[in-house]
């Protein structure tokens, strides 16, 4: 028994030298070859990780000042060499997502490729007229002088990353701070390594790293970024991370977008097509395995239609994933061991295999809103961002709003029911960041709307123009005349003041 663990201490040390050897070639073969950066707790101590940090933020500072970044044709060309190169690899996205995730290829266009593609394209439509000065009208006590709005970038900005989309939260920022004018520093999740190679490759194929930079790394990392002074932030992730992303912004009374999580409901009314709800609410909860942070986080459904909504749950999960979902190639996966037994804490009951790090999907039937079991369970105490699937039961709407009211404001709502007053009801009364009705996550497909929460669930919003707006700053500039001045805006003002109320009303 002692030679057989002599024997597996050996070889745990054994694979660390070489995972060890292999990361420092690695990282040296990065620098030398790709021009990017690679930061790391174990590739150096945190001193040096500063002053690497601090060299990567001065050349990208001196490049801004140089004015490239304010050409909108030069932005245009840059946008265009991110969807070469991103088309270049797209196998190699494919492979990266299938290693981090579990990913088939299908789920990897529609939901990461695809995204981050389209919103190039909607960019490379658009940022001539985003970019544009804009004529406002003066008003009439400001005659005769004229007023423009003027669109200009940041600066330096820093986009977080998480790693359950690592690919599309990623680039999808970084387009829309591309298009806007910016230079970038990208600090990638820790936890999805596969993936942060392919988007090494594919940056360092279009750009110097003091226009983008690619840094990886844990926490440390995460607080040495955070500790220097950038122009703007944008984070994705967790509220606990946002919480200490918003704190040290403050610091510096740096402009941030937090796009957050949080409780997403899904409430299934009286008036819902049962069987349309259940194929759709199944295909959201279980996209990306659960892993989504709009995927529909528990289900409210009105006590009349809770059997017949269990039974089109079940049959949709066996429809849609086969009898052994494990089994399943195109079933994906928890990202690490960590947040696997985060999960079986939640839901002991839930079939898996911890080898490949599945969880079955699992239906939690937790009985009426306000019971004991639906308010003290795991599951509706935080985020659950995975195939676990509470379903709680409500009498009246009336209940479910002010239940949803009482919590942190979700990231995203969904309603099933086909009766108007419904619908407007819980629109109007309900506070959240977006949603569908009739459907779960689609509303965020589309770049031609905001995507963001509010509250608890973030702050500020992306895609398409709401992007470009959301790395800009709109200087407004009023162009006086030399001569021309309102003689009684200046003093004595005599008997002026009953035409100024008649001008400012």
């Amino acid at each position: 028994m002692a030679k057989k663990k002599i024997d597996i201490q050996d070889a745990v040390d054994q694979i660390a030298q070489t995972a060890e050897e292999l990361g420092e070639k690695a990282s040296e073969a990065i620098k030398t070859h790709l021009n990017i950066p690679s930061f790391g707790e174990q590739s150096a101590d945190r001193k040096q990780i500063q002053e690497d940090i601090r060299t990567v933020l001065q050349s990208q500072r001196e490049f801004f000042a140089s004015g490239t970044t304010l050409s909108l044709a030069w932005r245009i060309e840059q946008l265009k060499k991110l969807y070469s190169s991103i088309k270049k690899y797209e196998n190699d996205i494919y492979s990266a997502l299938s290693a981090d995730l579990l990913k088939n290829p299908f789920d990897s266009y529609s939901t990461e490729i695809g995204v981050v593609l389209a919103e190039i394209s909607y960019a490379l439509r658009h940022v001539k007229k985003w970019g544009k000065t804009k004529k406002i009208s003066s008003q009439l006590y400001m005659f005769p002088s004229k007023s423009r709005v003027f669109p200009e970038p940041f600066g330096t900005v820093l986009v977080m990353s998480s790693w359950n989309y690592p690919f599309q939260l990623s680039l999808a920022p970084l387009v829309s701070a591309i298009a806007a004018g910016n230079t970038v520093v990208l600090k990638t999740s820790e936890f999805s390594k596969a993936t942060n190679q392919v988007l090494r490759q594919i940056l360092s194929d279009c750009f110097e790293s003091n226009y983008v930079t690619v840094i990886e790394g844990g926490s440390v990392v995460n607080q040495l970024l955070l500790h220097e002074r950038f122009n703007f932030i944008f984070f994705t992730g967790s509220q606990t991370v946002g919480k200490i992303v918003m704190e040290s912004a403050a610091k510096f009374l740096t402009p941030i977008c937090l796009e957050l999580g949080g409780k997403s409901p899904c409430i299934v009314e009286a008036s819902a097509n049962i069987p349309s709800a259940a194929r759709r609410i199944v295909w959201g909860k279980l996209l990306n395995a659960g892993q989504t942070c709009v995927a529909p986080d528990y289900v409210l459904v009105h006590e009349s239609k809770k059997e017949e909504l269990l039974e089109a749950i079940r049959s949709e999960i066996t429809r849609q994933f086969g009898e052994n979902p494990l089994q399943n190639e195109e079933y994906g996966k928890i990202i690490n061991k960590k947040h696997f037994n985060r999960l079986i804490s939640i839901a002991p009951e839930a079939q898996n295999d911890l080898e490949t790090e599945k969880i079955a999907p699992t239906i939690l039937d937790l009985g009426p809103l306000g019971g004991e079991k639906a308010s003290r369970h795991p599951s509706m105490q935080e985020e659950i961002f995975g195939p676990i699937m509470p379903v709680v039961t409500y009498e009246n709407l009336e209940d479910v709003i002010l239940y949803i009211n009482s919590r942190p404001s979700p990231l995203a709502l969904y309603l099933f029911a086909t009766e108007k007053t419904v619908c407007e009801s819980v629109i109007k009364r309900v506070q959240f960041g977006g949603g569908c009705i009739n459907d779960v996550i689609i509303h965020t497909a589309n770049n031609r709307m905001p995507f963001g929460g509010m509250g608890e669930s973030g702050m500020g919003s992306y895609h398409g123009k709401a992007g470009f707006d959301c790395f800009t700053h709109y200087k407004s500039m009023v162009f006086q005349k030399e001569k021309g001045d309102i003689k009684m805006r200046a003093t004595p003002h005599k008997n002026h003041l009953s035409l100024v109320r008649k001008l400012l009303k």
